[in-house]
């Protein structure tokens, strides 16, 4: 999390330059319900098998900001107070996207997660794959309690939207032609997704109007692609404090993100050679030389202006929603994005 009163974002919430209080701002409604989610996460490591249990609880209990459950409890709140059923959801999508956590790692190679190490750096890549399909599993299970076989649906298609997204990114590795033209799309796939389900399944389990559920999926969607973006760029024009790992990591593994693929499409036909063989014979040490070609050809500025965009497309989603805490509470998310936007733009 980060810092900066925001530049960016334009809702009436209140702002404060510390990012622990601008967070807590946010999540201090909803902190029972989170609390309840972690709860549930908990005895969720204690129903696999008991050789299994250890890797259930290192993935399940290793914190994080719970971005996903805080969206279902603020969508819920749009229409009065969270129950058991939204916790449920959220402790069901959280565990989709733990699942997806532990197979990026094995494919990116990743010994930290979160400060600790991955479940691939502890017990191997095979355990570690197929513990994550055991998640996958876990959570269809819990989604097949419900009375209802929507939430069953819609969190296996969701599902299957962000492993289809992952196969397009890996399949577009290095190849700047290809992800440039799909880069949304694959953003939208891979993290858009579930910030679409956490939305969609409150307000369904809230008995909201199809405009107001429809209202809140686009909110979800253009938040988590803002997000995305955001994540791209701490990786290329953060701090390592603010990544919370090394910088350089997407490309090192030959993903192309945004502001790389603005530098690829504006460059001259010698520059565009130069940033592809960096990133195709990629060492740390090219970070600099790659920053000197986002630099040269002004890639931060239409960055940040995707991440207003997508911010604003949200914000405009919540205007059919009448005026409730949950909304409010979903501005300042947006806005709390802005200001860690912002936080990159004075570094």
């Amino acid at each position: 999390m980060l810092a900066a009163e925001s530049k960016v974002g334009n809702s009436q919430t209140e702002h404060s330059s510390d990012p622990a209080r601008s967070w807590k701002l946010i999540v201090e409604p909803v902190e029972p319900f989170l609390n309840a989610v972690t709860q549930r996460l908990t005895r969720q490591a204690r129903d696999f098998d008991p050789q299994i249990v250890p890797y259930a609880e290192h993935a399940l209990n290793n914190g994080g900001k719970h971005l996903r459950p805080t969206l279902v409890a603020l969508a819920a709140g749009c229409f009065g107070q969270p129950n058991e059923s939204h916790v449920t959801a959220a402790v069901i999508i959280e565990m989709v996207h733990l699942a997806t956590l532990v197979h990026d790692d094995v494919m990116d190679e990743a010994q930290i997660r979160r400060g600790s190490p991955t479940v691939a750096a502890k017990w191997g890549n095979e355990i570690a794959v197929l513990f994550g399909d055991c998640l996958f599993a876990q959570a269809l299970k819990l989604a097949s309690e419900f009375p209802t076989t929507e939430i069953c649906r819609a969190v296996a298609l969701a599902t299957n939207t962000v492993c289809s997204g992952e196969i397009l990114q890996t399949q577009q590795r290095r190849n700047f032609a290809a992800a440039r033209a799909d880069y949304f799309r694959v953003i939208e796939m891979k993290t858009g997704e579930l910030f679409t389900l956490s939305c969609d399944l409150a307000a369904f389990l809230s008995g909201a109007k199809p405009e107001q559920r429809a209202a809140l999926r686009e909110f979800g969607a253009a938040v988590g692609t803002a997000y995305q973006i955001y994540d791209d760029c701490v990786d290329l024009f953060g701090t390592e404090a603010d990544a919370g790992k090394s910088l350089g990591t997407d490309l090192a593994k030959g993903k192309l993100t945004w502001p790389v693929l603005l530098a690829w499409e504006r460059a001259n036909a010698t520059d565009r050679v130069r940033l592809e063989n960096l990133i195709k014979n990629w060492q740390p040490e090219n970070l600099s030389a790659v920053n000197e070609l986002l630099s040269r050809y002004e890639t931060f500025g239409p960055s940040v202006g995707e991440i207003e965009r997508y911010l604003e497309l949200a914000r405009r989603a919540l205007r059919v929603l009448p005026a409730s805490p949950g909304q409010a509470g979903l501005l300042q998310l947006t806005d709390f994005l802005a200001q860690q936007t912002a936080a990159l733009v004075v570094q």
